[in-house]
């Protein structure tokens, strides 16, 4: 059979649609200028915008989940599937709904990661110490505000802080939150941006409230005097060693050791292991045992289990007859990360800049913040009262005469000269006109009149004082201080992380100890 002559097809290159002129091309261009043009500006976005904590003590990313919660009501009212939640935050933060989510599991209950968590969950949220412990997804979980955020949104209405445009321009969302304590210290955050990051220890509640009242009676305050020590949602111990913490208190870097708490159950010869450090999970200590033990480096284990359930993080290592409990986890102290380092760098954004502060800085840093929003606060509840007096003043005239003003509203012909004859008749302005002209007829009577006009002198003792207020730093450092001792008498809890010093420990085992 003859074969079937083949046609030659022309060169025609095909053309594909939406494709953009010039984008396959190869430019050479100074690598200087190219780090300049694309990569710097990514790079201040993550710093500015992303990884690097406020003031405030939060990141964008928490500041619009807890804003979008405040908004939805749930400060006060039930809670609701974590669902809606994620889906109402999307309109402030344009990150996907898997992002926005970790972020509300990182600040919940459930999750036991922060000493005052901010977000009151119910459902299976994971657990910070744990790896593989997933948490479940957002519609089967639910969630509100932690009463805590009450001190997080007090007078954010009053104009105590900032407002900006969310990203498309359809809503507002706040700058900063006008926080009543510097909860920057008080819950842990870390984030890694372009070329530095940000690891703030969390510091207990009671200690730093009253830390920053006595910065703000003494400038020359002895931080550690009455902040001792940083504080871990974990529990587990502090190694205390007073220079290297004060080195982090006096430069926001350094390391601080923290070791694991173990009981010894002799009737079980077992020992169990309830509180680690912050910065490792219960996958990773078994992990590390079980390769030590394989490797022939710790011969006393018979089994190790993680044995974490409702009553709370534990694991459970079966010793063999005749082992020294205490001597197996002074090695296990140096070759796992039972005992580990938190490394400290406290990167906070100070006014759009990234600083690392030390400890009392940024507690100097929180006053100035604060002594602002107060003064917003006060200026805010002035121009409401003097606003409020103004009316009240208007209507007082009113009082001499009663039917001289319902004669005028009654003899006017039209319905927009009503308000310029008040003004006439009574020598009051177009604000106060107006409120009278807009007051129910059942109310223009001498016992209402007298009702209303009787709280002008409470407004001008008022006025007076949150005047007083405004031009005395000294009065708002008092409020402040008067906050501060609120927030810690209601929020207050006692230390987590036992302190444990040399003198704390057995005769025969010491700190310093060298193990095999």
């Amino acid at each position: 059979m003859a074969k079937k002559k083949q046609t030659k097809q022309p060169n025609i290159k095909p053309i594909a649609n939406g494709v953009i002129a010039g984008a396959g091309d190869i430019v050479e261009q100074r690598i200087a200028s190219t780090i300049e043009e694309n990569f710097m500006p990514y790079a201040m976005s993550v710093i500015m915008s992303r990884a690097i904590p406020e003031i405030d003590g939060f990141k964008p990313s928490h500041r619009k989940l807890l804003y979008t919660m405040y908004k939805m009501g749930l400060l006060t009212g039930a809670r609701t599937k974590s669902a809606n939640i994620v889906g109402a935050t999307m309109k402030l933060n344009p990150h996907g709904d898997s992002a926005i989510y970790d972020t509300m599991v990182r600040l919940s209950r459930g999750y036991e990661a922060l000493l005052h968590p901010y977000v009151d969950s119910k459902g299976n949220f994971g657990k910070f110490y744990s790896r593989d412990m997933a948490w479940a997804a957002s519609r089967y979980t639910e969630a509100k505000l932690d009463p805590i955020c009450n001190e997080l949104f007090k007078d954010i209405d009053k104009d105590t802080v900032d407002f900006v445009d969310n990203y498309d321009n359809t809503m507002k969302e706040p700058t900063l939150l006008p926080a009543s304590f510097p909860s920057v210290l008080v819950n842990a955050n870390t984030g890694i941006a372009v070329g530095m990051a940000s690891n703030i220890c969390s510091f207990n509640l009671r200690e730093i409230c009253e830390t920053t009242a006595a910065l703000i009676r003494d400038k020359d305050h002895d931080i550690i005097s009455t902040l001792p020590a940083p504080d871990f949602s974990g529990g587990a111990q502090i190694i205390y060693n007073e220079e290297s913490i004060r080195e982090v208190y006096r430069t926001g870097r350094g390391s601080i050791k923290v070791r694991s708490i173990y009981e010894y159950d002799k009737k079980q010869n077992c020992i169990d292991i309830t509180h680690i450090p912050p910065t490792t999970t219960t996958e990773v200590i078994i992990e590390k045992v079980i390769d030590l033990v394989k490797n022939g480096k710790i011969k006393e284990i018979s089994d190790i289990r993680d044995e974490t359930g409702l009553d709370g993080m534990k694991i459970t290592i079966d010793l063999k007859r005749g082992t020294d409990p205490d001597k197996l986890m002074l090695r296990l102290y140096k070759m796992t990360t039972l005992e580990d380092s938190f490394s400290c760098n406290f990167n906070v954004l100070i006014g759009g800049v990234p600083m690392t502060l030390g400890v009392g800085e940024i507690l100097n840093e929180w006053i100035a913040f604060r002594i602002e929003c107060i003064r917003r606060r006060t200026f805010f509840d002035l121009n409401k009262k003097k606003d409020k007096l103004h009316l009240l003043e208007g209507l007082k005239l009113i009082l001499l005469d009663i039917d001289k003003a319902i004669k005028i509203v009654r003899e006017t012909e039209e319905e927009a000269e009503v308000v310029p004859n008040l003004m006439i008749g009574f020598g009051i302005d177009k604000i106060q006109a107006e409120y009278v002209a807009e007051i129910k007829l059942r109310h223009l009577n001498r016992e209402y009149i007298l009702k209303r006009t009787a709280e002008i002198e409470q407004l001008i003792k008022d006025i007076e004082e949150l005047e007083a207020i405004l031009n005395s730093k000294a009065r708002v450092k008092t409020i402040i201080v008067k906050e501060l001792k609120a927030v810690a008498d209601k929020y207050g809890k006692e230390r987590l992380c036992p302190l444990l010093h040399a003198d704390d420990l057995p005769a025969d085992v010491s700190l310093e100890e060298e193990i095999p």
